[in-house]
Order: C-alpha cells, then structure tokens, then sequence
C-alpha cells in the first residue's frame, strides 16, 4: 500500500462532505501553545511563531488547534504567524475548537469561546470549528436547547462557522454526539493507533455516512515515541501497553524502521481517514517527517506488529478504564 507524499496526489484530499480539501497530514496545534503539562516540555514563543510560518509555507495544509490549548496560547501563536505571512494562503485550513472555561460549557460559553478564536487567529471565519472534549463535562446538556449544539448551529447558519465537528478522546461520548446529526467531522485521538483499536467502529460507521475523519495522537502522546515514555493517552499506561511499546521498539530496531515515523504511516495507510494530525514543536521536525514519507515501511513490520497489538480489555474505552 502506498503512503500519500507531498508529491503524491492523493496528498490533497477532500475532507469527507464537507467540500474542504486538506492534506494527508495536519500539524497539531498543542505543542505550538507548549502544554508543557501534557508533553513534558515548553515551546518559546519565538519558536513556536516561527515554526507556523514554516508550516503556512509548506506541503501542509491544515493546523489543527483548540481555544483551551495553554489558555489561547496556540491560537495567539498562530494567529501571530499568520499575521507575520501576510495573511493566510489561499486553501490553507485553519480548525480549532471550541472549550469550556470554569466548568461552564453552555451555548453563551460556546459563543464566547468562538469569538475568543477569531480574536485570536485573526479570522473573520472559521471554516472548521470542533466540540472539544465533550466527555469531560457529562451535565453540560450539549443536545438541549440552548446548549452547545445548538449554539453552533447557529453559529454555522450565521455564517461564522463553515463546519461543524466533535474531537474528543471517549469513543462511546463520540457516538453519541454522532446520534445528533449535527456534526459533518469527528476528530479521534489516541484510540487508532498500533496499540489501541478502540475507536475503529466509530470510524467506519463515520467514513460510511460521508463525514470527515481527523486521526490525532497516533504516538499515543509519547509512548510510540520514546522507549521511556510511561503515559498512553495523556494518562499513566497499563503495564500490558508498555510491554506492547517497548516489544514494538524492539521490531522498528530489527528491522531497521523508525517506530515514531510507522505510527504515522499505519495511520495514512487507513483510507477511512482523511487527516492524521501529528504535533511538531520545532521547525526541523517538519522537514525530517515529511522526508520519512517517501521512506516504505516492510510489509513485515506490519504483519508482525498487528501480532502485538494489546488485549482490547486494556484499550482506553475498556469497561472499567
């Protein structure tokens, strides 16, 4: 199976229905803004800025951030790059999302947060606005009048919004949101990985109704990255999920693969999905990627890495995790 290059022309591709066209490949906004909480490191600012001119000029089209990431970090980041580019070029895609504050994630609290990202970033509009992390506030009432729903509904028949999407981690909370109707793209992470396969239902039943598929944390945060990595999923890893990364490790070192450059691969080589979303915090890692891409992976590699990918009892969603 072939891998999408910048030169490839499956490089640029639709993102579901929505009428966007995006890159194979779409740089995380998360590092961009530091969380240095979740990554265990800091970006400077003056990096950082630097880093979004350097993707705004490149084969990727798409950053992908939020309003929560490091408090508006991000978005004013890359708000600063674009405005030091002069302007956005044309098709690039800018999606974020939207976050609650204080607990509070109402329809006004959407309206402020969509605001806030324009403010930032910018932009008069977002053409790709994502309900962030609904699992993590189950009595905020997204799907009752007033909530959130349908606040950006009607932030999408103002013309403010051009397409609605759910990003969230809990695969089950994304289905239901699904049941909705509302949302035209759904963003996973951390659960279509070489490790953990616990959102692969969800993906086909969304590739099948025409939505768009956005595939993030595909090194699990760290873990597919880092022989001493000790988190999957931004949380501490199951003792059988460390034995899977460090048995995958061993594979990449027989074969003479790059492990972090595979996880990117086994994720493009997935015709379900449409985008998959990597983190860079420094401008060398963008060209280092790219460049990995005209490198094959052995087809060996994957027969037998798909032999050590751990018991779904110890996948994030598992009952009980």
């Amino acid at each position: 199976m072939s891998i999408p290059t910048p030169e490839s022309p499956d490089w640029l591709r639709p993102l579901g229905a929505t009428g966007l066209t995006v890159s194979a490949i779409a740089a995380g906004g998360g590092p961009i803004g530091g969380m240095p909480e979740l990554f265990g490191y800091d970006t400077p600012a003056p990096q950082a800025v630097a880093l979004v001119r350097d993707l705004l000029e490149s084969p990727i089209r798409v950053i992908d951030t939020s309003n929560g990431y490091s408090d508006g970090r991000s978005e004013e980041r890359i708000g600063l790059g674009i405005a030091r580019s002069g302007g956005l070029p044309p098709g690039y895609l800018i999606a974020t999302k939207v976050d609650a504050r204080d607990g509070d994630y109402s329809g006004r609290r959407v309206r402020d947060s969509v605001r806030e990202s324009r403010d930032r970033l910018g932009l008069e509009t977002l053409p790709l606005v994502q309900l962030h992390d609904p699992e993590f506030h189950p009595d905020a009432g997204f799907e009752l009048p007033g909530g959130a729903i349908e606040a950006l509904v009607a932030l999408r028949e103002e013309g403010v919004i051009g397409h609605l999407g759910v990003a969230a981690g809990h695969t089950p909370t994304i289905e239901r949101m699904l049941d909705t109707g509302a949302f035209e793209v759904v963003l996973t992470h951390s659960r279509l990985s070489l490790l953990d396969r616990g959102a692969d239902a969800m993906v086909e039943r969304a590739h099948e109704q025409g939505l768009g598929v956005m595939n993030a944390a595909i090194l699990g945060g760290g873990m597919l990255a880092s022989r001493s990595a000790e988190r999957y999923g931004y949380r501490p890893a199951r003792p059988e999920v460390r034995e899977a990364a460090h048995a995958l490790f061993d594979l990449a070192d027989e074969l003479g693969v790059s492990l972090p450059d595979a996880a990117v691969q086994h994720s493009l080589r997935d015709p379900r999905i449409d985008v998959t979303v990597v983190g860079f915090s420094k401008p060398e890692r963008l060209g280092a990627l790219l460049a990995s891409l005209a490198t094959p992976v052995p087809e060996e590699f994957w027969e037998r890495a798909a032999d050590l990918l751990p018991d779904p009892a110890v996948w994030l969603d598992a009952a009980g995790s």
